[in-house]
């Protein structure tokens, strides 16, 4: 069945090429009308505390929450004043707040509490809470800082949003532009051929297109998606390409007919190919059981983009192949490959001295690698180098890091409204409530105020009070605090408040994506144990297998934890299904070839023979991945992309080494049950 199949690729092979070319330029049509969305907190699950307040804020209030800081320098009040009103004329602007807000400016400040007015005007600097239409951040930043000008600074969550934007861009083509020639230069070297390496390429591409542009059925992708996507496709999905163009030239030994060796390529390297990818989009697929909905969005779209390079390796690249056959014939060369028969005798007289210190170092790299300090938000994404770093700390050093909390509660009763304000300001972290109750009074009716200053703070069925708090974005400090206001909002409201803001979406991104690690892990270790004890039919190799990458993946996390550096959680909790889905073939590759060594040879030459064999492969595969997350690591600024691609850079280079040097050692260590078990199922 699978012969006549690829008997009529063959047959059909330029109406094969003819619709793939289709394929990828509607996939790079489709492409341009993906949206990427690069606002973490979009991506908490539906019934986090906090979602739940921004949807009702959005249903009840035409205003959000205030997201930006713009800081005037050693301005006068009356220049103050002439800077709200052109920074509220902006388009995308939608609310400007400032002192007047809040205290009569018309009397001396002296007579006002000087905790409300140092919110936003200390020692002639002024500081204006801005709420800015998210659709428009690059438009209104920019033009907020040509209003503004170097000297004073601009700052806030949709700042970060508009600059991760528009740097990412041009980033994301820098690194896929260096990861193409890196792998055209890997497979220059490896390959027999000078045009092979363009052919292998060619394959790539086309399934990156066509998996870029499907992405459009998601109608939106994370800029996690967007930046590391197209990338880790490629290095996880190269091996493909390459071991069906080696199986065909081997195949052409025995049979002339370049057709007829293709379908016996084909037929024998399906299984080998197919069960390679299926251990990767498992691994991949188990990040769609995360909360944090970063996970589906990534998770969905490498499984795809790996299923889609398989369907591209057994479909497309026969036909294409058979018609670069000639071309790739005339332009081969020697090996440019060393032999590695003399490093496979060496690592098989050392691995396993080194095994046993591997597995003394295993308990402390897991502990370690479960003891990290995180940063769950976005506070943190550009450094202090950046523009958007300089100017949170110029805001920061003058102003500290306020956030701005938002509290609805069911409105009605402004003597109940009036209590909880009350308390509230007892909290030394609220240093400021902008409300009907603070800024009217209870006891002014409602029809005395003109209409916009009365839809601010009321809707129909919501009183608003916009907090000013003096705690950082993030951290034990900010977390408490919404802890307290939580509780204080059910005291007065139970079950009818709702609290947004840019350190309570925080708080609730770090409650789920803890949550989200230990069930991601469990089953995308367990997905890949089920596949391999299927595939490989025995229940210790898989175990073997999936424990010396998960051995590289503990040493991956510990390094953070041992070199004082703090890491994105968001980054940690990918890192440890991409490293596991990209790399495991690594060790299957090994493992298979092991046991066909130790058909004809003692252990210890067996161990020599599978490092010689499949270094070689294993270096390719292992430094392509290297590569391109060290490449993202070094290009992004975006810091939580800068850390996730190196992690995913020296994960890769990790499991590389566990695999050259470590699992020869545990499969010269249990040989006894591997070839028992092989032997078994021989006679069975």
């Amino acid at each position: 069945m699978l012969r006549r199949f690829y008997e009529f690729i063959i047959r059909h092979s330029k109406l094969i090429i003819a619709v793939f070319l289709l394929l990828t330029a509607l996939g790079l049509l489709m492409k341009q009308l993906i949206q990427v969305n690069y606002d973490i907190n979009d991506y908490l699950p539906d019934d986090a505390p906090s979602t739940q307040a921004i949807t009702t804020m959005e249903n009840e209030f035409s205003e959000g929450i205030p997201n930006a800081r713009v800081l005037i320098k050693d301005v006068s009040i009356p220049k103050a004043l002439e800077y709200k009103e052109q920074l509220s004329r902006i388009d995308g602007v939608e609310n400007v707040t400032w002192l007047d807000d809040s205290v009569d400016i018309t009397v001396p400040l002296k007579m006002s509490d000087q905790r409300t007015v140092e919110n936003y005007y200390k020692d002639n600097n002024a500081l204006f809470s801005l709420t800015v239409e998210e659709e428009k951040d690059v438009e209104v930043v920019e033009e907020i800082r040509n209003l503004v000008g170097e000297e004073n600074a601009v700052s806030g969550g949709i700042v970060n949003m508009a600059d991760a934007r528009t740097k990412t861009l041009s980033e994301v083509s820098i690194i896929v532009v260096a990861a193409v020639v890196f792998v055209f230069l890997i497979l220059l070297i490896s390959t027999n051929s000078w045009i092979e390496p363009l052919v292998v390429l060619a394959g790539l591409g086309i399934a990156i297109a066509i998996n870029s542009g499907t992405d459009l059925i998601f109608g939106e992708v994370s800029f996690v998606t967007n930046a590391a996507g197209n990338v880790l496709q490629l290095a996880v999905s190269l091996d493909y390409s390459v071991f069906l163009i080696h199986r065909f030239e081997e195949e052409l030994k025995k049979e002339k007919n370049p057709k007829k060796a293709m379908v016996n390529a084909l037929t024998k390297s399906t299984s080998s190919i197919a069960s390679s990818g299926l251990t990767t989009v498992i691994g991949f697929l188990a990040m769609v059981m995360m909360r944090f909905k970063i996970g589906p969005d990534l998770g969905l779209s490498l499984a795809k983009g790996v299923a889609i390079s398989l369907i591209t390796t057994f479909i497309f690249m026969p036909a294409f192949i058979l018609a670069m056959h000639k071309l790739m014939q005339k332009t081969r060369h020697r090996s440019f490959v060393p032999s590695f028969k003399k490093f496979g005798k060496t690592v098989s007289r050392i691995t396993v001295p080194l095994c046993a210190a591997f597995i003394i170092i295993l308990l402390p790299a897991f502990l370690a690698s479960h003891a990290n300090s995180y940063y769950y938000g976005s506070s943190k994404l550009f450094t202090e180098e950046s523009r958007i770093g300089r100017d949170a700390k110029i805001t920061e050093d003058i102003f500290g890091q306020n956030d701005t909390y938002a509290l609805l509660v069911k409105s009605g009763d402004r003597s109940k409204e009036k209590a909880l304000s009350d308390e509230l300001h007892e909290l030394p972290e609220v240093t400021n409530i902008l409300s009907y109750v603070d800024n009217v009074g209870n006891t002014i009716p409602n029809s005395y105020l003109d209409e916009k200053t009365y839809q601010k703070l009321n809707s129909d069925n919501y009183s608003r009070m916009v907090l000013s708090v003096d705690v950082p974005y993030e951290g034990e400090e900010a977390f408490s605090l919404v802890k307290k206001i939580r509780e204080i909002g059910e005291k007065y409201y139970p079950g009818e408040y709702r609290l947004a803001g840019n350190g309570v979406s925080t708080y609730d991104l770090k409650e789920t994506v803890t949550s989200d690690m230990v069930k991601v892990n469990i089953l995308s270790i367990g997905a890949i144990f089920i596949v391999l004890a299927i595939s490989l039919k025995s229940l210790l190799v898989p175990i073997i297998l999936i424990l010396a990458i998960e051995s590289a993946i503990f040493i991956n996390l510990a390094i953070p934890y041992f070199s004082g550096e703090v890491i994105f959680y968001i980054a940690y909790l990918i890192i440890s299904s991409v490293q596991l889905g990209a790399t495991v073939d690594y060790a299957i590759l090994s493992t298979d070839r092991y046991k066909e060594n130790r058909l004809t040879l003692d252990r210890r030459k067996a161990i020599a023979k599978t490092v010689s064999d499949v270094t070689s492969s294993i270096l390719v595969s292992g430094s392509v991945l290297t590569i391109v997350g060290f490449l993202m690591g070094i290009v992004s600024s975006n810091q939580l992309l800068s850390q996730l691609g190196t992690l995913i850079g020296r994960g890769g280079l990790l499991s590389l080494l566990v695999v050259i040097f470590i699992l020869p050692g545990l499969l010269y260590l249990f040989d006894k049950i591997i070839i028992k078990g092989e032997k078994n199922e021989k006679n069975a």
